[in-house]
């Protein structure tokens, strides 16, 4: 039986066998399950566990994980977002920027706006692909060396 191993946490569920990786020396590679406390000390540290993938994004919204980041990157002023999305200035506030992402990236989804005259489609910003898009820019160090303690 081979062992789950994903990208993600909640992959691994429990430990199935050693993984021989060496012959000499003699070396097997345990895969366990991640262990966080039953509960967080604080909210910053649930951020913190978040952006680096801990904890998974949904539940906590890439929205409100997207806000931190930028408080993150502004605080230790990392400015390479303003660069990679053109923006003319660094910005405190989230949906500016998402929507430089969103611009940048052609992050756009057709809605249905109900008029006078009927149904029209409109093509509107994505806000939540930006959200996405931008901690996957984070993630992979597209916005520079940013250390979250």
């Amino acid at each position: 039986k081979a062992t789950a191993v994903g990208g993600e946490p909640g992959v691994t569920k429990a430990v199935l066998t050693r993984i021989q990786v060496c012959e000499t020396p003699l070396v097997y590679l345990l895969d366990t399950p991640g262990v966080l406390p039953p509960k967080l000390v604080s909210v910053e540290t649930g951020m913190k566990l978040a952006l680096c993938g801990a904890i998974r994004d949904h539940l906590v919204g890439e929205d409100i994980m997207a806000d931190y980041l930028l408080y993150v990157l502004n605080r230790q002023q990392q400015f390479g977002y303003m660069e990679r999305y053109g923006l003319p200035e660094a910005s405190d506030n989230i949906r500016h920027v998402l929507k430089y992402v969103a611009l940048t990236l052609g992050k756009t989804q057709k809605v249905k706006v109900l008029t006078g005259t009927g149904n029209v489609n409109m093509m509107v910003l994505n806000y939540s692909a930006a959200a996405y898009e931008f901690l996957r820019a984070f993630r992979a160090g597209h916005l520079g060396r940013v250390t979250l303690d």
